[in-house]
């Protein structure tokens, strides 16, 4: 049984979808750009890390996982979507309103 068409676990990877983009954005704000990142814009100090100076070796490995991570699970997310969809369209009753 569906509810509106979709599965749960189509919502709960879509909670996991959306946590993991907040993530991505965290970690992508913090980071220390060439600019002085997001500090800078805000009159803080853009030299300086306060996770030492090896972060952003750190910071650019986490956001590159972090990504690889967001974009499968919305790869996996429009493939469940597209089967439950078909699914819905061969037997119409499945669907709680």
């Amino acid at each position: 049984m569906t509810l509106l068409g979709v599965s749960w676990y189509v919502y709960l990877l879509n909670a996991v979808v959306l946590l993991t983009g907040l993530i991505l954005i965290g970690i992508i704000l913090i980071q220390r750009g060439k600019g002085g990142g997001l500090a800078g814009a805000f009159g803080g100090v853009g030299g300086s890390s306060p996770f030492g100076s090896r972060a952003g070796d750190l910071f650019t490995r986490i956001t590159l996982i972090v990504a690889a991570v967001w974009a499968v699970l919305i790869v996996v997310e429009v493939k469940l979507v597209q089967i439950e969809g078909r699914y819905v369209q061969e037997h119409p009753s499945s669907i709680i309103k």
